[in-house]
């Protein structure tokens, strides 16, 4: 019986850490005109402001994640750390978009309309 506890423990100490991550975001943004036509091609960039606990010492942290708009005006981003963001929107013939919005759920979807 002490053999197969030990075995237990050794197997599931390696998930131990896991569940003490940060809790994760997936952002989709969904860029339209004041038309409610999508803007294609257009720069969506993300930017950490506060909220980031710092587990990764000595390695690389990504602080930013700049994607471009589909043919349907959607950006969509891979998981990222909860907290608080700056969303910049830039894009040709249309007045920059930017505003501090908070992460706190596992998926979030921001409207956001070009003039």
């Amino acid at each position: 019986m002490g053999k197969r506890l030990a075995l237990v423990l050794a197997l599931a100490a390696p998930a131990l850490p896991l569940a003490g991550d940060d809790p994760m975001t997936r952002l989709r943004v969904e860029v339209t005109n004041h038309k409610e036509q999508p803007v294609p091609r257009a720069s969506v960039i993300v930017r950490f402001v506060e909220g980031r606990s710092i587990k990764k010492f000595g390695k690389k942290i990504k602080r930013q994640w700049e994607m471009k708009t589909n043919q349907e005006g959607v950006a969509s981003f891979p998981a990222m750390p909860q907290g608080t963001v700056t969303v910049l929107v830039i894009a040709e013939r249309y007045q920059t978009f930017g505003d501090k919005i908070e992460l706190n759920e596992e998926e979030k979807t921001l409207q956001v309309k070009l003039n």
